[in-house]
């Protein structure tokens, strides 16, 4: 009976539909290539998954912080490629056409106010931002004093008398009327291709770039008077918060500066009590109704002591101008203030736009806070401090009025520490380059050694770490989109003394959070 079944269900078969038959062998062929593939990946999790527990017990040989940087790069590098995360910050588009006026630095006069006395000490710091056949200025002196050829500065010319005019202020000194007309006096020069003058002193350092992009956002052909403030509300009471500060800089358009020539030497007359050359100014600008155009970009730093607390929570804007340099301590340690200038001009020429901004990020193995002020300071700290907080600048600098406390500055600060295990662990920036190969600029940033107070926290310190590695691409058109801080990532490092940090371009729905 058997048999004759079988032989009933071949015949069966024999009558199924041709395509009934191709299906049902189709169908079998699936399940042996699902299958196939079912083995092939459980083989691949089995040896990933003792790969990763058998690398971490390797010993490392000893090797110096380059090499270790080097194979660290090339190891970050493999895993943003095979994650696909390798340029995934830089997907956002920038218009190639900037929207703004085609301001060229060709474009931009210099008018600088100096002493012969103290010439032989500042003309140092012009010589550390000065671009000799780029940039476009005249130093205005006082009297004649010693030059030699090719030394990399501005031409020097002597100013105009001023016996003609009153002076009646008992605290300040007559050189203000003459420092007041070094605007006008250099737009009788007749220079060509002129579009702004900017007005600083012998002791303020410009990143002449960042002087580009911040006036390129404004009209030329219009009336604009462009600076800012100080840091002590003391001085703005005193003087104005109206008034541009002249230590910082300031910028005025051609046409501006041509209705300002016209009429300065009679408003000058007005304003004999008036202290010093930026508030006459102000007072000019009164008289022809042009109101100040703020930037706080430009620094003035009327403060005395260290500039961190500052500098580490820069506002998210171009850095222009760092005045009062013979006042406040070097922004390195261990050196000169102009050498220190000059360390900090190494990131200036890797990417102008972004330094000095900050970037905020945790640890969330280690539960620290960081904040990077790029191109100059790596803080970390222990526990979680908000961003509200690490965006608000460290009072690492006294107020310029010294019997003045905290109350008495125009901005908000913070404690350097609010507990002695917060204290924060500093490291500045040792050295820069560019690596072509990646396309990015790799900053090492070495740990400023100071006593650390007693903490009982049981929990991770930063005192382990030497050195800090930031990694960041260059971002030249960062300011043709509306302002935001960069973010911050920690990446994986092979070196436990070695921290490895990425700076860049947010993702969307990325936040600075534990």
């Amino acid at each position: 009976m058997g048999g004759v079944k079988n032989i009933k269900v071949e015949e069966a078969d024999k009558k199924l539909p041709r395509w009934t038959q191709m299906r049902q062998q189709l169908g079998f062929r699936s399940t042996l290539v699902t299958s196939f593939f079912f083995i092939i990946s459980m083989v691949c999790i089995v040896y990933s998954s003792n790969f990763i527990l058998t690398t971490g017990h390797r010993k490392c040989p000893v090797v110096s912080l380059e090499t270790s940087i080097e194979e660290q790069l090339q190891t970050l590098t493999n895993i943003s490629a095979e994650d696909g995360s390798a340029d995934a910050s830089y997907t956002f588009q920038l218009p190639q056409k900037s929207q703004r006026h085609d301001t060229e630095l060709k474009h931009i006069v210099f008018g600088i106010a100096a002493s012969s006395s103290l010439w032989e000490k500042r003309k140092e710091y012009i010589k550390v931002w000065w671009r000799p056949k780029e940039t476009r200025g005249v130093v205005w002196l006082d009297k004649r004093v010693r030059t030699k050829r090719n030394e990399g500065l501005p031409e020097i010319r002597i100013s105009g008398e001023t016996k003609r005019f009153k002076y009646t202020n008992r605290q300040g000194q007559r050189s203000a009327l003459r420092i007041s007309r070094v605007i006008s006096e250099t737009l009788r020069l007749g220079m060509k291709d002129v579009r702004w003058f900017v007005m600083g002193d012998d002791d303020t350092v410009f990143v002449v770039d960042n002087v580009v992009r911040i006036l390129s956002k404004y009209d030329h052909r219009q009336f604009y008077y462009v600076g800012s403030s100080s840091e002590s509300h003391v001085q703005n009471i005193y003087f104005s918060y109206s008034m541009a500060y002249g230590g910082g800089g300031f910028a005025i358009s051609y046409p501006l500066a041509q209705e300002l020539a016209k009429m300065q030497d009679r408003c000058i007359q007005r304003y004999p009590g008036l202290y010093g050359s930026d508030d006459r100014i102000q007072a000019c600008m009164a008289e022809l109704g042009v109101p100040l155009t703020k930037e706080p970009g430009f620094h003035q730093y009327d403060v005395y002591g260290d500039l961190l607390g500052l500098l580490g929570a820069h506002p998210i804007t171009p850095l222009v101008s760092i005045h009062h340099l013979d006042v406040v301590e070097p922004i390195f340690p261990r050196t000169t203030r102009v050498k220190s200038l000059q360390h900090l001009m190494q990131s200036v020429r890797h990417d102008s736009a972004s330094i000095m901004q900050q970037s905020i990020c945790y640890d969330k193995k280690k539960y620290w806070s960081i904040s990077i002020s790029w191109g100059y300071v790596v803080q970390i700290l222990r526990g979680v401090i908000s961003p509200r907080e690490l965006e608000m600048p460290t009072r690492t600098f006294l107020n310029w009025y010294k019997k003045a406390d905290y109350t008495a500055y125009a901005f908000n600060t913070r404690p350097v520490t609010k507990h002695p295990c917060q204290k924060p662990f500093v490291f500045y920036m040792s050295s820069s380059r560019y690596d072509r190969a990646r396309k990015q600029i790799v900053g090492v940033y070495s740990r400023h050694k100071s006593r650390s107070p007693y903490c009982r926290w049981k929990m991770n310190s930063p005192e382990k770490i030497d050195s800090v590695v930031v990694l960041k691409r260059p971002d030249p058109l960062r300011w043709q989109k509306s302002p935001r801080r960069d973010c911050c990532r920690v990446l994986p490092s092979q070196k436990s003394s070695t921290m490895y940090l990425w700076v860049g371009n947010c993702r969307d729905g990325e936040i600075s959070q534990l």
